[in-house]
């Protein structure tokens, strides 16, 4: 597992208004405008908020006219869940003893 990469989604998933932008997203490409409209937000949040989901990977943007759409990026966020299926597997993994330490002498 890696733990960088998963301490770094952790990261952008940590806030709310991300974590609704992309469910926003699931039905489809938004501009920013509508994105602010629907969360109740200035445009200038979300637009921060959009930046640190585009540096992640999370969303992809195309420029249509004099608007930008953003949507989700699949293979980034199937990575995420293969990144979280492993976390949650592990410790979901029945262990002997308190730890496989030998030092630890329980």
């Amino acid at each position: 597992m890696d733990e960088s990469e998963l301490a770094a989604v952790f990261k952008v998933l940590s806030v709310e208004t991300r974590l609704r932008i992309l469910s926003m997203l699931e039905d489809g490409p938004l501009c920013v405008n509508a994105l602010a409209s629907r969360l109740g937000v200035t445009a200038a949040a979300v637009s921060q908020h959009l930046r640190i989901l585009r540096n992640a990977g999370a969303v992809k943007h195309r420029r249509c006219g004099n608007h930008v759409h953003y949507s989700l990026d699949g293979r980034t966020l199937a990575r995420w869940k293969s990144l979280l299926d492993g976390l949650l597997a592990s410790a979901a993994s029945p262990r002997k003893g308190c730890c496989p330490d030998e030092l630890c002498k329980d």
